[in-house]
């Protein structure tokens, strides 16, 4: 019974000297001192009623009765450091560190994490960001999502995650006190930029044959994210990849405008690292299905 047991500081100490046969040598392996490991033994001899050991000069030996405690003893501690490798594997494995840019992680993934968590809540995803594609040889994560398919590590292998486009979109509030029927009414408007993405406005007049436009009113902005915030709080119109809207459309937060005006984006691509937990794949078919919803919501969401 759990009663019974002696005192394990003692045992684990007994087991020391009884592998070293050397109350000095087990003394270096637990860093304690000499006199420790024989107060130890002494108590745990006095706890059995029986003697463990012979002392002799320089060395102590078992006696029949502590060899045959020592053996059971030493398979129970095996046991138990075993239990604890395992569960601390374990407990490695469940963590799965994606990495992404920015943008993606605050409009995309972190919404979404609150059904992933409550699905596998024995998986815990980190998620780290940055800007650029991450290397596999100084850097550690389990799953790296980027957009296109260019400047991939030799070592990953990308895979196709969800199709992508530029939409035009504002908040109601804006397009209330200034409409926007057409695209002449552009001019009428602010227009939001993000730096990391500072040629969407000339590319997507370009791609839907839009004249340029002659010195609009602009404000600038770190990133996507910023941008988007911006957009909400109705401080002008912004370009934005389809992938980062999916919340802010279905709550209302934002709208688009002009929905037949629409510009392909390379689609998002996912790859593994080669030590990647073996969660990673759980956490990637929860994302593929999260992206087969929003393209299925997206369609619906098209003009007829």
């Amino acid at each position: 019974m759990i009663t019974d047991l002696p005192p394990l500081n003692a045992v684990r100490a007994f087991a020391a000297a009884a592998r070293h046969e050397s109350f000095s040598r087990a003394a270096e392996e637990l860093h304690v001192s000499h006199s420790a490991v024989s107060r130890h033994v002494k108590l745990l001899e006095e706890h059995l009623g029986v003697l463990l050991f012979e002392r002799r000069i320089r060395q102590s030996v078992l006696t029949p009765a502590g060899q045959a405690f020592y053996e059971q003893v030493s398979l129970a501690l095996s046991q138990i450091a075993n239990a604890a490798v395992s569960l601390r594997r374990g407990a490695a494995l469940r963590k799965v560190i994606i990495n992404v840019r920015p943008s993606f992680a605050v409009r995309w993934l972190i919404p979404r994490l609150p059904q992933f968590m409550a699905r596998y809540p024995q998986i815990q995803p980190e998620v780290v960001t940055s800007t650029q594609l991450p290397d596999p040889a100084r850097e550690t994560f389990d799953l790296v999502i980027r957009r296109g398919h260019s400047g991939w590590s030799r070592t990953l292998q990308p895979q196709r995650l969800l199709e992508d486009e530029i939409l035009l979109v504002a908040a109601p509030s804006l397009l209330q006190d200034t409409a926007l029927d057409s695209p002449k009414d552009l001019t009428r408007h602010s227009l939001l930029v993000s730096r990391t993405r500072a040629s969407d406005w000339q590319r997507w007049l370009e791609h839907c044959g839009l004249k340029p436009l002659r010195n609009p009113p602009t404000l600038h902005f770190d990133h996507m994210h910023l941008v988007l915030q911006a957009c909400v709080d109705g401080l002008g119109l912004a370009l934005c990849p389809a992938s980062l809207l999916a919340k802010d459309l279905a709550s209302g937060r934002l709208v688009c405008p002009l929905p037949e005006l629409r510009q392909p984006l390379p689609r998002y691509y996912y790859a593994l690292a080669a030590d990647a937990a073996p969660e990673a794949q759980g956490f990637i078919q929860w994302m593929l299905e999260q992206a087969q919803q929003d393209a299925l919501e997206h369609t619906t969401r098209q003009p007829l």
